[in-house]
C-alpha cells in the first residue's frame, strides 16, 4: 500500500481511523494523506468577492489551526502524513482525490446510525463506501488490538465478485490475516438448495482461482438475512474484520435495495472492509 487516505473531522472516531491507519502506514511503510473536509455553507459559497475571500480564508485558517493540534500524535512520528484541507460539497468528492493521488486505500472512522436517521440522512462513511473505487475500512472503536488475525469474506460467489475477492485476498495476505470465505442462504437472500450452493461455489473458485484449493475455507451458513448470518459468523470464529463486496449502488436504486456493506458498516462493532464491484 503505497498511500493510505484518512478523511477527519476531529471527532473522536475520526482518530481512531487515524491511529489504524498510523500503525498500517508504519507496517507497510505507506503515506498517510490525512483530510479535513472544510463543508462551508451555501450562503459562504454563493457570497461573491471580497465577502467570500475573507470568510473563506478565516474558515481555512481556523480548520489548519485544529488540523495541527489533531495531527499531533506520538504515533505518527515515525509516519510520512500529507495534510489536506479542502472544501468539499458532497463526500463523493473523496473519491476524485483518491483516484489523483493514485491512493490504495481510504481509512474512515464510524459512529454508526440506525432508525430513521439511518433511511433519511445516512453517515459520511456510506457516502465514501457507495461511491469508493478503492477499498474503504471502516472503524468504530479504539484499535487496541491491530493485528488481523482472522477475517471474514462474504461473498454471493456471483462473476461480479470475483474481482473483489481477488483484490481482498491479496489485502488480507498483506494484513496477515486468514481468509474465511462465508456464503449466506437467507430468505432475502435468493434462498437456494444446497446443491445450488455447492455448484456456485465451485464454479466460482474454478473461475477466479483456476482449482478448489480454497473451498476447505469456505463455509454455508442459513440466517434470517444476509447481514445477520455475516455478523453471527464472524463473532462465532472471533473475526478481527469483515470484508464484504459493494455494488455501489445510488439514488432510487440504493433507497429501495439498501446494501449489505453499507448495513455492515453501520451496525458492526469489528472493522468492515468494502470492495467496490
Amino acid at each position: 500500500m503505497k498511500r493510505i487516505i484518512v478523511p477527519v473531522d476531529f471527532s473522536e472516531h475520526s482518530e481512531y481511523a487515524l491511529e489504524t491507519a498510523a500503525n498500517l502506514a508504519s507496517k507497510y511503510g505507506s503515506e498517510l494523506i490525512v483530510i479535513h473536509m472544510l463543508e462551508l455553507s451555501n450562503a459562504i459559497i454563493t457570497a461573491a468577492g471580497e465577502a467570500f475571500n475573507e470568510e473563506a480564508t478565516f474558515y481555512l485558517k481556523l480548520a489548519e489551526e485544529k488540523f495541527d493540534a489533531f495531527l499531533d500524535k506520538p504515533y505518527l512520528q515515525s509516519v510520512k502524513v500529507t495534510s489536506i484541507v479542502k472544501h468539499f460539497k458532497v463526500f463523493s468528492e473523496l473519491n476524485d482525490v483518491a483516484r489523483e493521488l493514485d491512493a490504495d486505500l481510504i481509512v474512515m472512522g464510524s459512529h454508526g446510525a440506525s432508525g430513521m436517521k439511518e433511511v433519511l440522512v445516512g453517515s459520511n462513511t456510506e457516502k465514501v463506501v457507495r461511491h469508493a473505487d478503492i477499498p474503504v475500512l471502516v472503524i468504530k472503536h479504539n484499535p487496541i488490538l491491530l493485528d488481523f488475525e482472522n477475517g471474514v469474506f462474504a461473498s454471493d460467489f456471483s462473476d461480479e465478485a470475483i474481482k473483489p475477492f481477488i483484490y481482498a485476498k491479496v489485502i488480507f495476505d498483506q494484513l496477515g490475516a486468514k481468509m474465511h470465505l462465508v456464503y449466506v442462504n437467507s430468505p432475502d437472500g435468493n434462498f437456494k438448495s444446497s446443491m445450488e450452493i455447492d455448484k456456485c461455489i465451485s464454479n466460482f473458485l474454478k473461475r477466479a482461482e483456476g482449482d478448489l484449493t480454497s473451498l476447505k475455507n469456505v463455509n454455508i451458513v442459513s440466517d434470517y438475512s444476509v447481514e445477520k448470518g455475516i455478523l453471527n459468523f464472524a463473532n462465532v470464529i472471533g473475526a478481527d474484520i469483515i470484508a464484504v463486496a459493494t455494488h455501489g449502488r445510488k439514488g432510487l436504486a440504493h433507497f429501495f435495495e439498501g446494501s449489505i456493506s453499507e448495513d455492515l458498516a453501520n451496525h458492526s462493532t469489528l472493522p468492515v472492509m468494502t470492495f467496490k464491484i
